[in-house]
């Protein structure tokens, strides 16, 4: 496939992300991955297979028709449902830390929820293409509407407020970007503040780790709901400009929970510095901007699909990056959110290269139309 401008922008920021995510979960995870295993390269070692897994089913999606895509959309729709729902059937689902997210196929585990997000970039743009004509209406814009609630509460169910909330933006984002009224998009916003706080007054959980987020250092919560946050802002603290060093990260040994996923940024920034977390945030802007070009030169030639499925595929790894990067920070209440590309996670990494694979095989069809 002829490689152009607009590749350059996507391929080269995805393949520094690969590179710097193999790095940093080989670091962040030694001490734990030795301590479970006796390995400790465990966690790296499975990375680079999940970026091989990614890579080939990247290569499936640049030879698959954008057009085919747009008529199975209602499919991947479908097999998304039907895998959250059967997280709780008994002996199915996996619990990890009070929370059902995972199927356990042998070594292998399944996040629904993650392909969720793929299905429905996929069927809300071929949505908005179908009900153009009406998806300004009150029937045109409930009908999305009823999809994003039941999944909303198959994924809270789980609990699992942060994807949720992940969800709920990218479908209002693309519904917007499709041409829903500014007063719609107002009442969905004013809805959606309205869930979330109910989500989090309603849980003793969530409303910690909200207290937290406020004063992650007090002393009645930095060993409870503050954790994490506290050691992950002691962890950006000790890195400085320049970083401790790679490998020498001090928080990563069993102070730090989640250092080789939900708080890799932290680790990152300890050992490689501002100057190292400054670098990753310009790959992800590089990244952004080419997939926003993609996206523009679709409707330019008028497909629309095509169009909203790039910008929805933007969207997402926009908004999961600023979730992931503002949590390690302290700008957000800790979620379970993963940084893409650079987190260990086999369905995620699987998912973020699907899109992007998907993306550029649009990308390289706008230039034969």
């Amino acid at each position: 496939m002829k490689i152009n401008n607009n590749d350059v922008f996507v391929i080269i920021p995805v393949i520094f992300l690969l590179m710097m995510g193999i790095i940093m979960v080989a670091s962040s995870s030694i001490y734990i991955a030795d301590d479970m295993t006796n390995n400790p390269f465990y966690f790296a070692q499975r990375q680079i297979l999940f970026v091989g897994i990614g890579l080939l089913i990247m290569t499936f999606f640049l030879f698959i028709p954008s057009d085919f895509l747009f008529k199975i959309d209602w499919l991947f729709m479908l097999v998304s449902i039907f895998l959250l729902a059967i997280l709780f059937v008994p002996d199915v689902g996996t619990n990890v830390n009070g929370s059902i997210r995972w199927i356990r196929l042998g070594p292998i585990n399944i996040q629904p929820s993650e392909i969720c997000k793929f299905s429905l970039i996929l069927y809300i743009s071929g949505y908005s293409v179908r009900r153009i004509t009406e998806i300004d209406s009150l029937r045109g814009f409930l009908k999305p509407l009823f999809l994003l609630f039941l999944i909303s509460i198959l994924v809270m169910g789980q609990p699992d407020l942060g994807t949720t909330a992940i969800i709920c933006i990218l479908v209002v984002g693309i519904l917007f970007y499709a041409g829903i009224s500014f007063t719609q998009l107002c009442l969905l916003v004013l809805l959606i503040v309205l869930l979330g706080y109910l989500a989090i007054s309603s849980s003793p959980m969530r409303l910690a780790r909200v207290l937290a987020f406020t004063d992650p250092f007090a002393a009645d919560v930095v060993l409870n709901a503050g954790w994490q946050l506290s050691n992950s802002l002691i962890s950006i603290g000790q890195g400085g400009w320049l970083g401790v060093g790679l490998g020498n990260s001090f928080q990563k040994s069993f102070y730090l929970p989640e250092a080789h996923t939900d708080f890799i940024f932290a680790i990152l920034v300890e050992e490689l510095g501002i100057i190292g977390g400054l670098f990753l945030i310009i790959l992800f802007a590089l990244l952004f901007v080419g997939l926003i070009f993609i996206s523009f030169e679709s409707f330019n030639k008028g497909r629309l699909f095509q169009g909203y499925a790039v910008f929805g595929i933007f969207l997402l790894i926009t908004i999961q990056t600023i979730f992931n990067i503002s949590v390690n920070i302290g700008l957000l209440p800790t979620k379970g959110l993963t940084l893409p590309f650079i987190s260990y996670g086999g369905t995620s990494i699987i998912i973020m290269l699907s899109l992007i694979g998907i993306a550029l095989r649009i990308n390289n069809e706008n230039k034969i139309f």
